[in-house]
């Protein structure tokens, strides 16, 4: 059975089996971190990632909810206040996952893309923009 605090994660039933295995450790480990809460299509385009732009993703989302920052990362001030933007690159390009972590439940993954040119893409922005305007009425900030 799948705890519900994991029923968010994005990071693998083979992990989870491990960390329920060992419950002890499963609640210390995992007890103080946040959940991800993927908004619109954030998670389909993830996993719409290569295999190593996903792994690398999961793992730069588990730094994050562990209170860490990711590795390679930058402010997104044109998304909001508060939001990152996480930089992925393997073989197959260069992959982005726009973020906001500021709020005290959970860490909302707002967008997740393929980086196509240099410069982030307007549309691109306005669609994290807006995933972030409609989780703030959500949330009633």
């Amino acid at each position: 059975m799948v705890p519900p605090s994991v029923s968010h994660s994005f990071f693998g039933w083979q992990n989870l089996a491990i960390c329920w295995s060992y419950k002890i450790l499963y609640t210390v480990g995992v007890a103080d971190s946040k959940p991800v809460e993927f908004r619109g299509s954030s998670l389909e385009d993830l996993r719409a990632f290569p295999l190593t732009g996903r792994r690398q993703a999961g793992h730069q989302l588990d730094q994050v909810q562990n209170g860490r920052e990711p590795d390679d990362w930058k402010p997104m001030n044109t998304v909001s206040r508060g939001a990152k933007e996480i930089r992925i690159r393997d073989e197959a390009g260069a992959f982005r996952v726009l973020y906001a972590a500021k709020f005290a439940d959970a860490i909302y993954v707002l967008h997740c893309f393929q980086k196509k040119t240099e410069k982030t893409s307007k549309a691109d922005v306005e669609l994290a923009a807006k995933r972030y305007r409609e989780l703030l009425k959500e949330l009633g900030q």
